[in-house]
């Protein structure tokens, strides 16, 4: 979670347009920028894509706050942020923000840094998450959820925590015993 001083920071300049920046503050915003394809600086800090988000209860900061930091070159905060992990890139926000701006692509640029530079991850089951989706991803060219499921759980040993829901969704064929497979897997791998 981010610090009460990053958030006064944050709400001391959420009405300046552009920031001046020095040093590696200046060199995490501009990777940030060249990953994610986007221009942030862009972001009026309306809100509204906290308010689309389906998870942004669970987020501290919000998606706007995260712009921010990265906006303000705080990059020790923005990498221990758990936000950028609860963020399930379903792109709500993008479609939301008056602006354009892909804040998927941002929080997707973040945890790549994050990873690419071993940043202890403050919510380590998800991340476990997203590795066996990528995975599946990668041996089948689309998700096989049942597969992900035993996966993830043999990695977190949290056997019946949410037994009761995945019985549900198999009751209701959201599982499938067998994957389905796209029709060239070959050309899937080669992406990876």
């Amino acid at each position: 979670a981010c610090s009460k001083d990053v958030m006064e920071k944050i709400s001391e300049t959420s009405s300046d347009n552009v920031i001046e920046l020095n040093g590696s503050g200046a060199a995490f915003t501009k990777a940030v920028t060249e990953k994610a394809g986007d221009n942030f600086f862009r972001c009026l800090h309306c809100l509204t894509c906290a308010g689309g988000c389906p998870f942004t209860r669970y987020m501290d900061p919000k998606p706007n706050g995260v712009i921010r930091m990265i906006q303000m070159g705080l990059k020790k905060e923005v990498l221990e942020s758990p936000s950028m992990w609860i963020c399930v890139g379903c792109h709500t926000c993008a479609v939301q923000c008056p602006m354009g701006i892909d804040i998927s692509g941002v929080m997707d640029a973040v945890r790549q840094i994050a990873v690419a530079e071993k940043v202890d991850i403050p919510e380590p089951d998800i991340h476990n998450f997203h590795k066996e989706v990528i995975r599946s991803v990668e041996r089948y060219g689309r998700t096989h959820k049942l597969e992900i499921m035993m996966r993830y759980k043999m990695i977190t040993r949290d056997w019946f925590s949410d037994l009761g829901t995945g019985v549900r969704m198999f009751a209701k064929r959201k599982l499938e015993l067998w994957p389905s497979k796209v029709r060239d897997p070959l050309s899937i791998r080669n992406l990876f």
